[in-house]
């Protein structure tokens, strides 16, 4: 009989490492130890926002560290919109408000990637208004 082996933890690592490579890439940072700041700040801050099922969709989309980032957040009580979430995390960073932006739409640009369509919809059906934007898709508003 062949012992079972616990489940190789360098597969997980190897899917962050890929994330933050592609951040580091599409944000045109000079370090992956810059982009991992960026992954991290957003995805805390996004972990603030997300509730319910969406949440652990999108968490079990993600690469293990990534996830654990983003649900070691208590939800608030009121979600932000999406500049209010960009002003919230920069006064958090100590950032400008545009490398804030930019540090947002880079990350949550490849958390898109990385998230099937069906659920970024219902993500951002539950967002206040702002976010589709720092998601890379087009803020779509029905007319009154």
């Amino acid at each position: 009989m062949i012992p079972q082996q616990e489940p190789c933890r360098s597969t997980v690592s190897t899917a962050y490492e890929q994330m933050l490579e592609r951040v580091r890439y599409e944000g045109a940072y000079p370090t992956r130890a810059r982009a991992e700041q960026a992954v991290r700040a957003v995805l805390a801050s996004l972990g603030r926002q997300l509730t319910g099922d969406e949440r652990v969709a999108l968490a079990a989309g993600l690469p293990h560290e990534a996830a654990v980032v983003l649900t070691s957040q208590t939800p608030a009580t009121q979600p932000f919109t999406g500049w209010r979430f960009v002003e919230d995390l920069s006064s958090r960073t100590g950032g400008t408000t545009a490398t804030t932006r930019w540090d947002t739409g880079t990350v949550l640009r490849v958390v898109a990637q990385l998230t099937d369509e069906k659920l970024l919809d219902r993500i951002l059906t539950q967002l206040p208004t702002g976010y589709a934007l720092l998601f890379g898709r087009a803020e779509l508003t029905q007319a009154a």
